[in-house]
């Protein structure tokens, strides 16, 4: 099997912790390391919570490093869960592994400067923030000749935001990041909450998380019980989205996905500041937008590759209790 080489950049965020346990848990996938920006929680956080999330599953020889602190030129912005901070110990229930000490801009730089030497680029999913890219691309031309795409979960085209009436939050957190990437020539392929919205996991899968995915099930279960993401009144169901996991999910299974080549771009000042935006009537080589989406098919793939770290670890199911 040829492995993808992927680095994911995150600002964890309990859609960020689903998106790191399945790609950890996805055998097609070489995790290259995980890079924390200030998103949903300020950079100490995101990076606490970075280390908890892949210290469930063991894997010590990874490297997860702390990157932009603040976005480029806009107020700083956090999630609605930010005044909690970090992951409450108790819910996660694993010993963090220790933060490398490389910078994640330098770190992504480093990265794709020997992938473009090499000939061999890498993908990068981009699940909070652009900021950390943003920076790498800046650095050095050699750094966008090493990503084959970037594959990321942002934006919302059709359908309200939910930070503001117009956009979604990572793009709304600093805009002028999503400009300096959607403009990089990049290949981009983009989850907007029009689709990621089209999926909702309800109780049912959440027990079955901690039912199958041994200590990273548990954990996540914990987090989407805490933080509670049903929301009948604005999606019409019982359930609530994970947006994140999308993008992990395209690579390990693409043909779960309906998308459409566009345009895409971002409005970075006045009133609707963070507004994505995508001309489908000028469409673009190397940008897509993801429109649709398997829902029972995805969700059951969620489930399998969060339960691969229980079934790896011999873990044996057990029922949810009350």
């Amino acid at each position: 099997m040829n492995r993808i080489p992927v680095i994911i950049d995150t600002d964890p965020g309990v859609d960020d912790a689903a998106a790191i346990l399945m790609a950890l848990g996805s055998p097609e996938l070489d995790v290259l390391g995980i890079s924390a920006v200030a998103g949903n929680v300020t950079l100490s956080a995101a990076l606490t919570n970075a280390c908890r999330i892949v210290g469930l599953t063991g894997r010590t020889d990874l490297p997860v490093m702390a990157g932009a602190r603040a976005p480029l030129l806009r107020d700083q912005v956090f999630g609605k869960y930010a005044a909690i901070g970090a992951f409450p110990a108790p819910l996660i229930g694993a010993a963090p592994v220790a933060p490398a000490t490389e910078n994640a801009v330098r770190f992504i730089a480093r990265k794709t400067r020997a992938a473009a030497r090499a000939g061999e680029p890498l993908t990068i999913c981009a699940i909070g923030p652009l900021t950390n890219i943003a920076l790498a691309l800046r650095m050095h031309p050699e750094v966008g000749r090493g990503i084959r795409r970037i594959v990321c979960m942002g934006g919302a085209i059709a359908m309200p935001g939910h930070r503001t009436p117009w956009a979604e939050f990572n793009i709304h957190a600093d805009p002028h990041a999503a400009e300096i990437v959607f403009g990089s020539g990049v290949p981009l392929v983009l989850f907007p909450l029009d689709v990621t919205t089209q999926a909702l996991f309800t109780d049912t899968h959440i027990a079955e998380f901690r039912a199958r995915g041994g200590a990273a099930g548990r954990a996540l279960a914990n987090l989407l019980t805490q933080y509670d993401r049903s929301a009948p009144e604005r999606y019409g169901r019982p359930g609530g989205p994970l947006h994140d996991p999308m993008t992990i999910a395209w690579l390990v299974q693409p043909d779960l996905f309906k998308g459409r080549s566009a345009r895409i771009g971002v409005q970075v000042g006045g009133a609707t500041s963070g507004h994505t935006f995508a001309d489908f009537n000028a469409p673009s080589p190397h940008m897509a937008v993801m429109t649709g989406v398997d829902e029972a098919a995805y969700i059951a793939l969620v489930l399998d590759r969060i339960a691969a770290h229980g079934e790896r670890r011999g873990t044996t199911p057990q029922k949810e209790t009350e």
